[in-house]
């Protein structure tokens, strides 16, 4: 079922002349994620982290596909703080960053997210009324597999497994580092559409 609705997106997309692109976030906080290394035996490597209550970073990142094209992935940071103020990104963040895209990529996009509020409301709906270059489709529900980008996100979180971050400047510049070596990996890039299981055309 969810197969078949993404074949009618990349249906449109191929009639639009459009650069089918997927979209998701993710946040990360000072406490690097859990990665193995080598230790002495007996001795635990220990990896020293703020309290739990920390800065976090959120990211947006767009996968962009269009057969005759190599992938692209596009990405936007956004710093936060848990308990106080709005977490990521709102509307206007969003709309900038499908902008951005919309110039980058030079043609018309046909946007696959998920339900996340931010992407349902009546502002965001405003947004993309406002710009015809811009068609959406919704994923399923629980259909995360179906995301290029969730393994964008777990080849991320690899990146920095126990690496200490002392401030939200730090792991902004590092996820950014990582997130910029992974634009320059088409081949990366394409294994993670293969990923998904889904049929993408011939790229460059």
């Amino acid at each position: 079922m969810a197969g078949g609705a993404l074949a009618g997106d990349k249906r449109a997309a191929a009639d639009l002349g459009a650069w089918l692109v997927f979209e998701d976030e993710s946040g990360q906080g000072l406490r690097p994620p859990k990665g193995r290394t080598w230790g002495r035996r007996g001795r635990t490597p220990v990896v020293r982290v703020t309290a739990a209550i920390s800065p976090r970073v959120s990211v947006a990142a767009l996968v962009a596909v269009q057969p005759g094209h190599r992938p692209r992935l596009l990405y936007r940071t956004h710093r936060g703080r848990r308990g106080g103020g709005r977490k990521g990104f709102t509307e206007a963040d969003y709309a900038r960053l499908l902008d951005a895209a919309h110039q980058q990529l030079g043609g018309p996009v046909v946007l696959v997210w998920d339900n996340l509020s931010t992407h349902t409301s009546t502002a965001m709906a405003e947004l993309i009324a406002a710009r015809p270059w811009l068609t959406i489709y919704r994923l399923p529900p629980y259909a995360h597999e179906l995301n290029p980008v969730e393994p964008v996100w777990a080849h991320l979180k690899r990146s920095l497994g126990n690496l200490t971050k002392h401030t939200i400047v730090e792991l902004t510049a590092l996820v950014k580092t990582r997130l910029r070596r992974m634009q320059y990996r088409s081949g990366l890039l394409t294994g993670f559409l293969a990923s998904t299981g889904l049929e993408f055309g011939p790229f460059l």
